[in-house]
């Protein structure tokens, strides 16, 4: 029997979504919170400049309300939902910020860092002490085996949701690329919460439709962006859902383009101070490089959704 709740949220988050957008889109116009790019970045997208951004706020709330209709019967979405909004709001006021100082940069470097240390910290709490997930790591590969690593589970994760925020955050850089990778690994995490009986899949399933919502405005060309609003809350989704299913080890696997956009970053910059200004790629995160080198926005889509997607299928075989 098809699990309804692996089924409807998706319907009603996507039609949250969707039905948003008429509104959202001239509302955001007409406050003039439009997309401010990078001068020395990619030339061909300079002319994006002006196209609403904080988009997020649609998928946001889709996630939000559908996430909520569920949360008593499903207590599991709970930690889920926390590090979404709370990465959602820190996205916002950054993205905010961006807008009134008519500049690419909102948050100080500093200021976004502490924030998201307060996220984590709570997150760990709740984790600990208001659900009874065990906080082992199930390992890919291994039969159903669980890591217990003991004292090094609490810097683990500090480490692995500001890594996979960010790693989302630098995916977001194309028309519905961020969009596009974390609808598969929400489709992935949803049939991973069924196959476990981890009472998550409604979050999981929601989220995937409220992205193939908002992708009806992302898609290339965009009418609107999701912003940092977007991007960071979907980060602490797909952290905090791994981590509800014991399962951030995976990231590594089907997140795997979310590390390669990291990597790429963490390497040119690494390489230019080095060298005092040579580059490893023509520019980074990585999709840029690609952009660049010839690959239209949404061959860049395409070509990395479908490794998410082979990503994904390795991951069930993985569990």
């Amino acid at each position: 029997m098809v699990d309804a709740s692996a089924i409807v949220p998706f319907f009603i988050a996507f039609g949250i979504t969707w039905a948003a957008g008429p509104f959202v889109i001239p509302f955001l116009t007409r406050l003039k919170f439009g997309q401010t790019e990078r001068t020395l970045g990619v030339q061909a997208h300079l002319k994006k400049a002006g196209t609403p951004t904080m988009g997020g706020v649609m998928f946001l709330l889709a996630i939000t309300v559908t996430g909520l209709i569920y949360i008593r019967s499903y207590p599991l979405i709970g930690p889920v939902l926390f590090l979404t909004i709370a990465y959602g709001v820190l996205g916002f006021l950054d993205d905010y910020l961006k807008v009134v100082k008519k500049e690419s940069d909102g948050l100080y470097a500093w200021q976004k860092m502490l924030l998201e240390i307060m996220i984590i910290v709570v997150f760990i709490l709740y984790m600990k002490h208001f659900t009874d997930i065990p906080l082992t790591l199930r390992i890919p590969f291994s039969g159903g085996k669980e890591l217990d690593i003991g004292i090094l589970t609490y810097p683990l994760m500090v480490f692995a949701i500001a890594g996979t925020v960010n790693g989302v955050n630098f995916t977001d850089g194309v028309d519905g690329l961020a969009s596009s990778v974390t609808a598969v690994v929400a489709a992935f995490f949803t049939i991973c919460a069924v196959i476990l009986k981890v009472q998550a899949a409604p979050i999981a399933s929601c989220t995937g439709g409220a992205l193939l919502g908002f992708l009806v405005y992302n898609a290339h060309p965009a009418k609107i962006f999701m912003g940092d609003t977007g991007s960071l809350a979907l980060g602490g989704f797909v952290i905090g859902m791994a981590y509800v299913l014991q399962m951030p080890i995976y990231i590594i696997l089907v997140g795997i383009i979310y590390l390669a956009e990291v990597i790429s970053v963490m390497m040119q910059v690494g390489y230019f101070k080095m060298t005092h200004g040579k580059r490893i790629f023509r520019m980074a995160p990585i999709h840029h490089h690609f952009e660049l080198g010839g690959w239209s926005e949404t061959r860049v889509v395409a070509i990395f959704t479908i490794i998410t997607i082979i990503a994904c299928m390795i991951g069930f075989l993985a569990l």
